[in-house]
């Protein structure tokens, strides 16, 4: 499966919904300065170049892999003995940030389009919200009452899915698929040598 370079269409969806408010990055870039700098279309030119000398190299650059994180106590705790009376938020590189939206959008249109997903997969792709979920389950429990049933739910959340992901499966599947050998490439060196520093 082909993995076309970047369109200006697609940075522009990728920074469009960005918060200009938000916390400034390790590179002191806020969107609004990288919404600023898109104005020219020579940086604009610049960046999807960069987005896609990433993917045909296979290499995700070390300060896009740095990050920094900041550990902020809970409003109105009785105690601050737990981890669960702190939030944890994690600075990344803005740039990077970016082209990482991009990715996310085109990986995800490769994926569904190619139908790659279950369909009872509901989280964390578009037009599948946690609203949808529930529109589903009502649907079940309803229609186990047309039929005298009753119906039972286990829900869970899967926490750190993302830093005990298998590395080699993922990239055994990218290929298994059909994607190109660039991408799986690219997403074995994403994944590795990430570092973070606390404040």
């Amino acid at each position: 499966m082909s993995w076309p370079p970047f369109l200006k269409a697609e940075l522009i969806n990728a920074i469009y919904k960005c918060n200009n408010s938000s916390t400034p990055s390790l590179d002191k870039l806020l969107w609004n300065h990288l919404k600023a700098i898109m104005k020219d279309d020579g940086c604009t030119n610049k960046l999807i170049d960069i987005a896609n000398i990433c993917i045909n190299l296979g290499h995700w650059p070390f300060h896009f892999k740095t990050s920094t994180t900041i550990i902020i106590p809970k409003l109105n705790k009785m105690l601050y003995d737990s981890t669960k009376s702190f939030c944890p938020i994690v600075l990344l590189n803005t740039t990077g940030k970016l082209f990482e939206k991009m990715i996310r959008e085109r990986l995800q249109f490769l994926l569904i389009s190619n139908n790659f997903v279950h369909p009872c997969q509901l989280g964390g792709l578009k037009h599948y919200s946690s609203t949808d979920a529930g529109v589903a389950l009502t649907r079940i429990i309803q229609s186990g009452w047309v039929k005298n049933l009753y119906t039972s739910t286990v829900a869970f959340d899967i926490t750190q899915f993302f830093p005990s992901l298998n590395h080699q499966l993922l990239s055994f599947i990218l290929n298994k698929v059909g994607f190109d050998h660039k991408v799986s490439k690219f997403f074995s060196n994403y994944l590795v040598n990430r570092k973070t520093k606390y404040l």
